[in-house]
């Protein structure tokens, strides 16, 4: 079976999942930002964008962009005469990336409610059943699923920033979820409440289905926040 670390999900169409200006760029993208998440470049680290370049075997230039766009998803900081640096990926950083998507999330969610066709609900149905045919024992195919079922929802909102923002911060939160597995009761979660999602939808009740939403987002957020947590009791034991 492939490593979750090899799997990445193509965005909904018209979004740029990168935004770096060349494939070297975004090559180096995802091996600098694999890195930080790996922990292979530690929390607070000096990125110096000559010794980054010489390692990678690559110009300043292309450095210097994959770490602007690694600023812009929070995996880097810069400060005044210091530089950039690897932000700590810690229960703080989650937080604060789940509790946008409990903003945004169910403004997209009200919006399909609206618009959601007989076809788009039968395709909601339909992804729902192979998710609980999976039931989490491919973790690959599970991601995969989840991801389709969301982008269903979100892919055609007039609010391209919107779901843009939905997806990036997806994506940060996959990369980082990817350590831990899911526990028996998040899994008991997310089967049911994708469940009651699309009866909301069924029943044209954008009001339930917008609430559910949020609850989803911030149960799948603290759900990463304690395997986080419980990790470093355990490494400090």
């Amino acid at each position: 079976m492939a490593e979750m670390s090899e799997y990445k999900a193509a965005p909904p169409a018209g979004i740029d999942p990168i935004g770096a200006s060349t494939e070297s760029a975004a090559l180096l993208y995802k091996v600098i930002r694999e890195d930080i998440i790996s922990g292979n470049l530690k929390a607070n680290e000096r990125l110096v964008v000559t010794d980054l370049a010489k390692r990678h075997g690559t110009s300043a230039t292309p450095v210097r962009e994959v770490l602007q766009l690694l600023r812009g998803e929070g995996f880097v900081t810069f400060t005044r005469n210091r530089g950039a640096r690897v932000r700590p990926i810690d229960q703080d950083f989650i937080r604060d990336i789940y509790e946008i998507g409990v903003l945004v999330e169910p403004v997209l969610t009200r919006w399909f409610v609206g618009m959601a066709t007989e076809a788009d609900i039968a395709e909601l149905e339909w992804i729902q059943g192979q998710i609980e045919a999976n039931n989490f024992a491919d973790p690959i195919k599970h991601s995969d699923l989840d991801t389709r079922f969301h982008t269903l929802m979100y892919q055609r909102h007039y609010n391209r920033h919107a779901a843009e923002l939905w997806w990036k911060h997806r994506e940060v939160l996959r990369a980082v979820s990817r350590r831990f597995n899911f526990t028996l009761s998040r899994r008991a979660n997310v089967l049911r409440e994708h469940r009651e999602l699309i009866a909301h939808i069924k029943a044209g009740d954008a009001d339930k289905a917008a609430a559910l939403v949020a609850a989803h987002v911030e149960g799948s957020g603290r759900h990463i926040v304690e395997q986080m947590r419980a990790s470093s009791a355990a490494r400090a034991g």
